[in-house]
């Protein structure tokens, strides 16, 4: 079981390939790369970071990976930064994906209601085409709301369901906030809606979506259905946010998930899980 992940990668400040290379690998499953980017720390609270767009670097990448004919099991893409890598990852999964593989798209573009710096309008529109691609979309409710055209101040999260479905067969919004707590909310395969709810844990925490995102991946990689993967993810996800709550001091260097994984690993090794 092979899976190409396909990100950037933050030289400091747990996101992103740095988080979805160990977990997915840890998971039991090869884990190939394709970075997008280069930066020297992530973008949430650092100024003056190096940032080298990769986009160029892909092209000579897959020509080297056409020569040798690689496919794979599960692609899975994250962090785009600019449309012609939209259209370039739309591209891959053509080319590199097994039959009756999966592919997976986090369609990175913004939080709390905003879209990242440097995106637009088009790219939100690009972004909603490779969706209609994939076989899941892991969507924070953000960007939820991006694509489904929704406005995100007093969004309906079965509405934005409904019309992500039109996108995407399998929607997982990730961060609906609720009165008691926050939850990933869902659409089954029978097009049921379903969530799982979590502790929702006070603070902003950089690299939460990455790790709910690759332990879902890993999880389904290692053949669990959806909702199985989801707990999974979400459990693990909560787990390592309370653990930084507690022990990170400076939480723009990431989760410590690393201190959780041994118990998210037991716990997708069980066979009552599936």
């Amino acid at each position: 079981m092979r899976v190409l992940a396909i990100n950037d990668v933050s030289c400091i400040g747990k996101c992103s390939l740095s988080v979805s290379l160990p977990i997915i690998s840890a998971c039991g499953v090869t884990c190939d790369v394709l970075p997008t980017a280069l930066l020297s720390t992530h973008t949430g609270g650092f100024e003056n970071y190096f940032f080298r767009d990769l986009t160029d670097d892909i092209h000579g990448i897959l020509k080297h990976w056409r020569s040798l004919g690689e496919r794979f099991d599960v692609i899975y893409s994250g962090y785009l930064g600019n449309i012609e890598q939209i259209e370039t990852v739309a591209v891959i999964t053509r080319e590199f994906l097994k039959k009756d593989g999966l592919f997976i798209v986090d369609p990175v573009m913004g939080d709390s209601g905003k879209l990242y710096a440097g995106f637009t309008d088009e790219y939100v529109k690009k972004m909603r085409e490779l969706c209609r691609q994939a076989d899941y979309i892991l969507p924070n409710a953000t960007e939820a709301c991006l694509l489904a055209g929704a406005p995100y101040h007093d969004y309906d999260i079965s509405s934005v369901l409904q019309s992500l479905k039109d996108i995407c067969p399998r929607p997982i919004v990730t961060g609906h906030l609720e009165k008691d707590g926050i939850a990933v909310h869902y659409l089954l395969k029978d097009g049921k809606e379903e969530k799982y709810s979590s502790e929702n844990i006070d603070g902003f925490f950089c690299g939460a979506g990455d790790v709910f995102a690759s332990s879902f991946v890993g999880a389904l990689a290692r053949g669990k259905d959806e909702r199985t993967a989801i707990k999974l993810a979400a459990d693990f996800t909560t787990a390592a946010i309370r653990r930084s709550a507690a022990e990170v001091t400076d939480k723009r260097y990431g989760l410590n998930f690393e201190r959780e994984i041994f118990s998210f690993l037991k716990n997708l090794n069980t066979p009552s899980n599936d």
